[in-house]
This record gives C-alpha cells, sequence and structure tokens, in this order.
C-alpha cells in the first residue's frame, strides 16, 4: 500500500503526513461495507469497525467545496475581463463530474481505488461517476492534509491547463461551454442503455431571429424510442441541442450521484421538463 500511495503522491504533487486521508479518499463505500461486515465478526478481538470502514463519501462533500474556491480564485485572477455571470460558467465546466472523471483518468486514479470485490469485477473503477466522486474526495484529502496550497497546485496541473484556454475560446466565440451532445452520447454508452436521438419540436421567431425548441430521447438497443430526457432551447439548432444534452447529463447524473442508478429509469423520464 505504501508504494502504491508514493505513486499517487507523486501525480498529485503532494506528500501526506497523514496518509490514512488518502487512504480514506480512495475507499468506496462497498468495500467500507465488506469491512464492516467482516470487522463485526473480530470485534471481541479487540477491532474497531469503524476505524476501516469510512469510506471516501464525507471528503467527497468537502473536495468538491474547496476544488470550487480554488478554481474560483485562479479563475478571478487570470480572467479579471470576465464577468460574473461568465466567471460562474467556466467554473461550472472545470468542476463538473465530467470534467473531474477525466481528470481522475489522467492521473490514473482509477487503478488506486478500493473497492468491495464484486464490485471490482464489474468494472466501477472505470465508471466515470465513481471516479469524478473519487477525484473530489482526493481534493478533500488534500485540504485536510496540507490546506489549499496542494488544492491549488493539482488545480494549477490537472484542472485548468488547456481546458479554461478551450473554454475561453468557446465563451469568446458565443457557442454553448462545453460540447455536452458527445459527454451525453459518452455516458449513456458507458452505461450500456442506448443513443440519445435529437428532434426540433419547435421553432420561432423571425429568420434573422431564430429560437429552436430541441427534445433529446434515450433510443435503447431494441430500437425503440423512449420516453424524453431533456428539452433545450437555442437561437441555432446546433445550440438547442448542446442545451438539451447538458440538462439531460445534468439530470442523468444528478440522479446516479442521488440513488446509484444510471438515471434513465422511469422515475427520472417522468420528471418535468
Amino acid at each position: 500500500m505504501e508504494a502504491v500511495l508514493t505513486e499517487l503522491e507523486a501525480a498529485l504533487g503532494h506528500r501526506f503526513d497523514r496518509p490514512e486521508l488518502l487512504v480514506r479518499a480512495l475507499t468506496h463505500r462497498s468495500l467500507a461495507n465488506e469491512q464492516a461486515q467482516a470487522n463485526e465478526q473480530t470485534q471481541v478481538n479487540g477491532t474497531d469497525p469503524a476505524a476501516e470502514a469510512n469510506d471516501n463519501e464525507r471528503l467527497e462533500f468537502l473536495g468538491d467545496a474547496v476544488l470550487g474556491l480554488a478554481v474560483a480564485e485562479a479563475l478571478f485572477l487570470l480572467h479579471p475581463e470576465w464577468s460574473e455571470g461568465e466567471l460562474t460558467r467556466v467554473r461550472s465546466q472545470l468542476v463538473s463530474r465530467q470534467h473531474m472523471a477525466e481528470v481522475a483518468t489522467a492521473i490514473g486514479l482509477g487503478r488506486h481505488l478500493r473497492l468491495s470485490r464484486g464490485e471490482d469485477r464489474q468494472g466501477l473503477r472505470r465508471k466515470a461517476t465513481v471516479l469524478s466522486n473519487a477525484m473530489e474526495a482526493v481534493m478533500g484529502a488534500l485540504f485536510l492534509d496540507g490546506g489549499l496550497e496542494p488544492i491549488r497546485t493539482l488545480s494549477d496541473n490537472w484542472v485548468m491547463g488547456e481546458a479554461v484556454e478551450q473554454l475561453a475560446r468557446e465563451l469568446d466565440s458565443g457557442e454553448a461551454l462545453g460540447n455536452y451532445k458527445s459527454a451525453l452520447q459518452e455516458h449513456l454508452q458507458a452505461e450500456r442503455v442506448g443513443v440519445p436521438v435529437y428532434r426540433v419540436k419547435s421553432e420561432s421567431g423571425p429568420d434573422h431571429h431564430k429560437k429552436f425548441l430541441v427534445e433529446v430521447r434515450l433510443r435503447p438497443a431494441d430500437g425503440l424510442l423512449g420516453k424524453p430526457l431533456a428539452r433545450g432551447i437555442g437561437r441555432t439548432k446546433k445550440l438547442a441541442e448542446q442545451d438539451a444534452a447538458k440538462r439531460a447529463l445534468e439530470r442523468l447524473t444528478s440522479a446516479a450521484g442521488s440513488d446509484g442508478k444510471n438515471g434513465t429509469d422511469e422515475n427520472v423520464e417522468d420528471g418535468p421538463l
């Protein structure tokens, strides 16, 4: 374990004074539950189940907050010309689940995750939601061990970088930030539930000031078109599709984070558009 932690610490750019924090940040609740059940059998020998069974969910909560602060500070100093709304839009992209999963993949976080045997066999360490949650938990561990400075370092090295430059270009061009259509398709492919299909529901306004309403639906493997995932509005079909994909992705990832499902069940699809 020590060698594994050293490798990850090198990628994070921080040497932990309290390595148990990093271990906890890497511990998925499936392993915590598995260990708690095992420790119930040995508690009479002096084992403290709580010491082994801590998962990373509380650290995830903290990491999300401190990462948002570090990114907000960096953007505020880097782009004094941006308005509050522009700063908020770019920050939301940089701290999104999608981007956090990309950062986790870039530093090889998945191979360091501590999962139950069953979840590991199911490929959970490659799941975007698990990776993004673990990345936020690592942020929380970094903050508790070293304050904001290691968060700033990690943010500069992995979270910001070229991503900020790309988002700045998209912001200047007036396009929707982020390729949400690609992100939605990747999410649905990862969950193996189908592909997104876009349909223009209506268009209004004069030719020089059109407004399009686009609906995105899920098409499962059986080919039958499912219920709507979300609707989006834009001055072009492309922007309306991006807006619909963004709303669908937010709904699906929110549902997955709250109940562990992929978010494409009846309850999600029947929600308000």
